[in-house]
């Protein structure tokens, strides 16, 4: 999927704007449907930021406003059919047993969860749609997802225009961080979810 898209890239003669609207819609489009290639393009896009092509500011304004309304359009579905759409297993990659650990996040971190989550390539929708079946707030959830956008969009499109011909190299370690960042989610997921059992069992047995 990656490929087509960067060789079309490359062979196109399109004017900046076409470039900044692309960066809009691979970063919205991620938070709807996983998995996405976002953060390659984008860092592929950076490359024209080093070759004059486009400037840095739009590229990082319109990837961020991409990211932060896919990410509040998730939150609003999650908001007003998140239930629904579990209990009818619409969305196959949202069943009961994913919610349950965010969660748990969400019931201690909150919004910290939000910050974080950019970070976290593979579990946005996810993180966005059940943020939106917690009690958070429309305008908290959109000033904290803005905030890590420009953050990490700034650091991917920066890369890309630093390391401009060697941005695969730079992919290849994104993916790396990637993973890591998966297996550390999933331990830390699997203790608090232990320990959340062993209160709920002790509780019991208590009584």
């Amino acid at each position: 999927m990656l490929e087509p898209i960067i060789n079309f890239l490359q062979g196109a003669n399109f004017p900046a704007i076409y470039f900044l609207l692309f960066a809009f819609l691979v970063t919205y489009i991620e938070n709807i449907f996983p998995p996405s290639p976002s953060d390659a393009i984008l860092l592929f896009l950076g490359t024209f930021i080093g070759i004059g092509t486009v400037s840095f500011i739009p590229m990082l304004i319109f990837s961020t406003v991409g990211s932060s309304l896919g990410f509040m359009t998730m939150f609003w579905l999650g908001r007003n059919f998140g239930h629904k759409v579990i209990e009818h297993r619409r969305l196959k990659f949202i069943t009961p047993e994913t919610i349950e650990k965010p969660r748990l996040w969400f019931d201690k971190y909150g919004y910290w969860v939000i910050v974080v989550n950019r970070f976290l390539s593979g579990t946005r929708a996810v993180i966005s749609f059940i943020a939106g079946l917690s009690d958070l707030k429309y305008l908290n959830s959109i000033i904290y997802c803005t905030i890590s956008s420009i953050v990490w969009n700034f650091i991917i499109l920066y890369l890309g225009m630093t390391f401009s011909e060697n941005w695969r190299e730079v992919d290849k370690f994104l993916d790396l961080y990637g993973k890591i960042v998966m297996i550390v989610i999933i331990v830390i997921a699997v203790i608090l979810t232990i320990r959340f059992f062993i209160k709920k069992k002790k509780a019991t047995e208590q009584k």
